[in-house]
């Protein structure tokens, strides 16, 4: 497994219609990246590996924790799950301190390489700068090339990186004000953590798209990226950092700072639908009850004459319970999920690749035989998983098989830190209902509405003049620039190619 343990020192489909294989793992919405930091706990690193496991759903490609013992800061960064890197006591013990910071990924803008994991780290004039961050920025390949072309020598194809810099290049004094600098300067989704050699700070962007809360442990300070990873720990919710918000947590106690003029809220809807576990509560909102009540607007619009009501695993269970309570049919596991399957092997022939589905998803004959079935799924994104899922499903012995989607069509790609495809090469952006029907070979399809989608949420309906969440995914809506379009696609960071 390719690792970097450093100290530093110093001062402080696819499916002929798309024209290629078929692509199984490109076939679902990327988790984003997740973040963890505590500050001033004599087991800081070993609380943030246990805090980065419970958010290890938001990226699985690689994990790194950065810690400071008071003269020097240690990191471990590798590739691979947090378990396989940050398990044994060897590696907790190499990363000294009572502050600590880290960071689980799935790249959207950089390769999947060592240099690009973070929390990344740098030696400026103040002292040591490491930053953890979850989403993208938007103008991040923009401030790259003004950068570079000043004379920064950039070591990542990672757009966190800027943010290192333009902290570096501030002409303010205090570090504070330095990252706010900084902060007002970039565009886009952000969920930051910070540490430098006396502070904790945490950030969240204007909007609060991506999601950021306090917690505390034992009189400690702690940020995250989710409920969750507190709930692990035993800490205490305190509140959700408020969108424009920075954080600031050291000796003196934790002081909030607002960077930016008061936005109203617009939190990413996706967090609800698919990325937040179920058990966070996102923004004041427990996500398994929104999965819920999804499924049951689901079902109020888009009921089935079918037997049985079964989940695509794992993220249409809550939605397919609430489905099955509404329409009174029963909720039956006609689908197994093995859970030891990363991503799918390399396979050496178009026949095998096809068959790399059932490692994952396998039928449950016993439920399905015979039965009129509505499978329940979170999104749709290539759509093919689906078309091997209903083709497993009818393998199975089911007599008709009625697909629901528990969210919109998604008609457009994400530049806020989800890996989406390209707009020509999501389904529902190329295929009117029925061709989408036919494409995945279903008996129906239907998806639910933008309306019915804000109604689970607690709403009315959705705003059209000022939308409640961020759901340009659905829309088309973006709530912020995207600088970065007029320079080049955001996918087009890398420039350099690296083996581990």
């Amino acid at each position: 497994m390719s690792a970097r343990s450093e100290t530093f020192r110093g001062a402080p489909g696819t499916s002929e219609a798309f024209g290629g294989d078929l692509d199984l793992d490109g076939d679902t919405l990327r988790e984003e990246c997740g973040v963890f930091g505590i500050y001033g706990h004599p087991d800081a690193a070993a609380i943030v590996a246990l805090g980065l496991h419970a958010l290890q759903h938001r990226g699985q490609e690689a994990a790194g924790i950065v810690s400071f013992d008071g003269r020097v800061f240690h990191s471990e960064r590798r590739m691979g799950l947090v378990g396989d890197s940050f398990s044994d006591l060897a590696t907790i013990e190499r990363l000294k301190g009572e502050t600590s910071i880290g960071h689980v990924r799935y790249s959207t803008t950089g390769e999947t390489i060592l240099r690009n994991v973070q929390p990344l780290f740098a030696e400026l004039e103040t002292g040591g700068l490491a930053v953890a961050h979850n989403g993208n920025l938007t103008n991040g390949l923009l401030l790259r090339r003004q950068l570079v072309r000043d004379g920064a020598i950039c070591q990542s194809t990672s757009d966190t990186e800027a943010i290192l810099h333009l902290v570096a290049r501030s002409r303010h004094v205090r570090i504070v004000d330095r990252v706010m600098d900084a902060l007002r300067q970039i565009e886009g989704a952000y969920a930051l953590v910070m540490m430098t050699n006396k502070k904790l700070i945490g950030a969240r962007d204007p909007l609060g798209i991506r999601p950021l809360v306090l917690g505390e442990l034992d009189g400690r300070y702690i940020l995250a990226s989710e409920t969750c990873a507190l709930d692990i720990i035993g800490a205490r919710f305190v509140r959700d950092v408020d969108n424009g918000e920075m954080v600031v947590i050291s000796d003196e106690g934790i002081e909030s700072i607002r960077f930016a003029r008061a936005l109203p809220l617009r939190p990413c809807i996706f967090e609800y639908i698919y990325f937040a576990r179920p058990d966070s509560v996102v923004n004041g909102k427990n996500v398994y009850s929104v999965r819920k009540n999804i499924g049951v607007e689901l079902a109020k619009e888009s009921s089935a004459d079918a037997d049985i009501v079964i989940p695509v695993p794992d993220s249409g269970v809550p939605a397919a319970l609430g489905y099955a309570q509404q329409t009174g049919l029963p909720y039956e596991l006609g689908i197994i999920r093995n859970h030891y399957v990363g991503r799918t092997f390399i396979q050496p022939t178009q026949s095998v690749r096809e068959l790399g589905v059932r490692m994952k998803h396998s039928a449950n004959r016993a439920a399905v035989e015979g039965k009129r079935i509505v499978l329940v799924d979170d999104s749709l994104v290539r759509g093919t998983t689906s078309v091997k899922i209903v083709r497993m499903m009818r393998e199975a012995g089911a007599r008709e098989v009625h697909f629901r989607i528990a969210s919109p069509p998604i008609t457009h790609p994400d530049f806020y830190g989800i890996d989406t495809p390209e707009k020509e090469k999501l389904l529902a952006a190329t295929h009117d209902l029925e061709s989408m029907r036919q494409y995945i070979g279903a008996d129906s399809l239907a998806f639910l509405s933008i309306e019915g989608l804000y109604r689970a949420m607690g709403e009315e309906g959705r705003d059209a003049a000022r939308p409640q969440y961020t759901d340009h995914c659905f829309t088309g809506d973006y709530p912020t620039a995207l600088t970065d379009l007029a320079v080049a696609s955001p996918r087009q960071m890398a420039i350099l190619a690296e083996a581990d």
